[in-house]
């Protein structure tokens, strides 16, 4: 394992990883009734005592108060081989953690920008007590909440990893313990100040990320960007790809506007569905086809589309492709920039909704101000324009 103290590795053994349980597949058991999975309410932190790869009972008797081993985890020590390359630099401390659940357990189907924002509003309440997080969460929304905390986040100056697992970690077979683990390591081990998700022994820049496969251990991808960390015998950090921590006081920015929502256009698109979706939204994601092309020869959707944008209506153009970004190289795409609609590089759909909602969300700005925005990278979530701080302001 190779820790880079100096390129933000904290040496410490006062602040703890907080971890937020709020549900998903890595918590759910088995139900007697009926077969299905449900998470379970105040058996996850029994459960991981249990599991000797996340937490050792011996250790935590000789670092914690009595007081300390009810509330903290411990991992086990490093092993002799990871020791033995660390020999010539300082041994990080032993990582404790801390799992606060959730009262209402959700399948990450059921989540939404109010979730974000209370996983958020407690990373803020309890910001200077840990060193950093881990958000235990389903898999189906998760990149969704990752990209939000990374935009909702500003100056955010230590490490917030989401995880989860496609198999419950009450099954033998569960990727769950692992991912727990590797992000536990990161947010206790690097100072890596920005929103990530770990996953199959990965780790993402949060809002680069999308699920891709639902029925894979190896469940998500980062297609234009590649991992910040690669966790497999050594552990290796791209540390110039790492946002830079930013200066200001850290604070949470929770005013996201729900006014958002995602167009995806197809052969034969009826104008009536285009206009009725447009007068209802603030923001829209454009799902195009290519490297950002629409049927320029439909002069009665690139009509509705102008008087939207005109209209003050923010639609940012995004590829219906995986991988890949937006360009103006046809003539189908440049039509819709003269309509006013923005590019969005290589966004995500998950980080363009999300970015949308933030910057909607957000009365201090003006309509040219989240136009200017939109084109460029705020907090790293797109490749045109890296920003020097993790920060929006």
């Amino acid at each position: 394992m190779s820790f880079e103290a100096s390129q933000g590795h904290e040496q410490t053994s006062e602040k703890p990883v907080l971890v937020l349980y709020t549900g998903g597949t890595i918590g759910m058991e088995k139900s007697d009734k009926d077969g299905g999975y449900a998470p379970k309410p105040d058996s996850m932190v029994q459960k991981l005592r249990s599991l000797p790869m996340c937490h050792d009972e011996n250790i935590a008797k000789e670092i914690l108060t009595p007081e300390e081993q009810t509330e903290f985890l411990v991992l086990p020590e490093l092993s002799t081989q990871e020791s033995s390359r660390m020999a010539a630099k300082q041994k990080p401390p032993y990582i404790k953690y801390k799992v606060e659940q959730f009262e209402d357990l959700l399948d990450s189907s059921n989540m939404d920008h109010t979730n974000w924002c209370d996983i958020a509003r407690r990373i803020e309440t309890n910001y200077d007590k840990f060193i950093g997080f881990v958000v235990l969460q389903g898999t189906d929304t998760m990149a969704y909440t990752a990209s939000a905390l990374s935009f909702m986040c500003e100056n955010l100056g230590k490490p917030v990893v989401l995880t989860g697992a496609q198999v419950s970690i009450y099954e033998t077979r569960s990727d769950g313990q692992n991912n727990l683990i590797n992000s536990l390591i990161i947010a206790g081990s690097y100072g890596i100040p920005e929103v990530m998700l770990c996953f199959h022994g990965k780790v993402f820049r949060g809002n680069r990320t999308i699920k891709y496969d639902s029925s894979s251990f190896d469940a998500f991808i980062s297609p234009n960007m590649p991992p910040l960390v690669s966790m497999d015998i050594d552990i290796h950090v791209d540390w110039p790809a790492v946002l830079q921590s930013g200066k200001k006081k850290f604070c949470v920015h929770t005013n996201l506007s729900s006014k958002v929502g995602i167009l995806h256009l197809f052969p034969g698109i009826e104008k009536d569905t285009v206009k009725d979706f447009l007068l209802s939204m603030k923001g829209v994601v454009l799902l195009t086809f290519g490297s950002g092309n629409a049927p320029s020869n439909r002069a009665d959707l690139m009509t509705l589309i102008r008087e939207a944008t005109t209209s003050d209506v923010l639609i940012v153009n995004i590829t219906q492709c995986s991988r890949g970004n937006v360009s103006a190289a046809y003539a189908t795409g440049v039509a819709l920039k003269d309509a006013g609609v923005i590019p969005g590089g290589d966004m995500t759909l998950e980080a363009a909704l999300c970015k949308l909602s933030y910057l909607l969300g957000n009365d201090d700005l003006s309509s040219t101000e989240r136009k200017e925005m939109l084109t460029r990278a705020i907090c790293g979530e797109m490749t045109d324009s890296e920003p020097a701080a993790s920060t929006t302001n």
